[in-house]
């Protein structure tokens, strides 16, 4: 205890501050992705940023494996799963996805002739970028 403080008229005895260990900074990366994920995470050269969205990680995804377990899509994207149900929505509002049930699960669909979106790339279908992102 320090100095006594006059507040109000009352007198009480304050305390010094306590010094304390800077936060950890979160990781990114398998660190932080909890050990139940199966899916393969994609080598990454610059965790900054990347070319595509997460729109476009999705579909491409959703393009590979028209039955994969949303949870296995976040997996394998790096976003939250309640973040892909949103995008799976969103593409399904654009018209760029479709998804179809089967028993309890779900199989999407890919529009193949959609246009992309953005005016630079609207002269493209979603067809033509999955055929030169799916190319191996």
């Amino acid at each position: 205890m320090e100095n006594t403080k006059h507040m109000s008229g009352i007198k009480r005895q304050v305390s010094a501050p306590v010094k304390r260990a800077p936060a950890k900074a979160k990781t990114k990366g398998a660190a932080a992705t909890p050990a139940r994920t199966a899916a393969p995470r994609a080598a990454v050269a610059s965790p900054g940023w990347t070319f595509f969205s997460n729109h476009a990680h999705v579909l491409f995804c959703l393009s590979a494996d028209p039955t994969m377990l949303l949870r296995d899509v976040a997996a394998r994207v790096g976003v939250t799963e309640r973040a892909v149900l949103r995008i799976v929505a969103e593409l399904e509002e654009a018209g760029v996805l479709q998804r179809q049930r089967e028993g309890r699960r779900n199989r999407y669909m890919v529009i193949a002739n959609a246009p992309l979106r953005h005016a630079v790339e609207a002269h493209c279908t979603v067809g033509e970028l999955l055929a030169v992102i799916n190319r191996r």
